[in-house]
């Protein structure tokens, strides 16, 4: 009998996906199936004769955070094209695989972490790594150049941090796309098991604290909405486009609106 081997190297090795990235992507997207049982893991060991099936439509990006910076182009208005981009929070690199097939000149993959980029993204030639990378203390120094956009998607950190630093290192009409994460906003009592942030009111709390301070900073608001896909452990996620030196923000009555329709579309998948 064969030795098991990985659920995510079997779908590389079997032709389902070019890159194991891809095909971890599709497992945490629920749309791969042994034996007729979906499976959510990509680390899960199976036989290599199992009945492999991958169903539904197939990952476009390296993973699935490419959904969300895809939500913020289809309905913010956010524009890639020809720009040279800050991917603060890259990780695996959903975002700036988005970005770039959305054609960014070049992304300038940010990331506190290491080891963490796809392959495919580490071997293009318009992507440079910035590894090991803390956002909150990088200078203009420690870039060639000023960036056209940002775009953020950090975890364990508030923007109130990464924005303040992300602003000096962009063009003066530069546009900055956030993933706003109420658990890592809002306060210790209102983040729930597992750190899940699941009352409208805090979810409305947080994106008014966010919006407040990032006008504060000169930032005009031009856009806001919620991820299309939830955060690993369920969290509701919103995507904020704005601008420096723009002028543009909305009430709390239509905070309130987006986040009823946020927690109906998501709370009900």
């Amino acid at each position: 009998m064969a030795a098991k081997e990985r659920l995510d190297v079997l779908l590389v090795r079997q032709g389902h996906f070019l890159t194991r990235q891809k095909a971890q992507a599709a497992i945490m997207a629920g749309i791969v199936f042994v034996d007729g049982q979906r499976i959510d893991k990509a680390g899960v060991k199976i036989e290599p004769n199992s009945d492999i099936q991958v169903r539904g439509q197939r990952q476009p990006y390296v993973s699935r955070g490419g959904l969300k910076l895809e939500k913020a182009i289809k309905e913010l208005g956010f524009d890639p094209a020809g720009k040279i981009l800050l991917d603060i929070g890259a990780s695996t690199g959903g975002f700036t695989d988005c970005a770039l097939q959305h054609g960014a000149k070049r992304v300038y993959a940010i990331d506190v972490g290491y080891n963490q980029l796809a392959w495919s993204l580490r071997q293009d030639e318009r992507v440079v790594v910035m590894e090991r990378t803390n956002a909150r203390y990088l200078t203009v120094e420690d870039l060639p150049e000023l960036a056209d956009a940002a775009t953020i998607d950090v975890s364990f950190i508030s923007l109130a941090l990464i924005l303040p630093a992300t602003i000096p290192l962009l063009h003066a009409d530069a546009d900055i796309v956030a993933l706003i994460k109420p658990q890592f906003e809002a306060g210790r009592e209102q983040v729930g098991k597992r750190g899940v942030v699941r009352d409208e009111i805090a979810h409305r709390q947080v994106l008014k604290q966010v919006l407040a301070l990032a006008q504060e900073l000169g930032l005009g608001l031009l856009g806001l909405t919620f991820s299309p896909i939830t955060g690993p452990e369920g969290n509701i996620e919103f995507l904020a486009r704005w601008q420096k030196g723009a002028q543009g923000r909305i009430g709390e009555e239509q905070i309130a609106s987006l986040v009823q329709q946020a927690h109906l579309s998501l709370r009900a998948k």
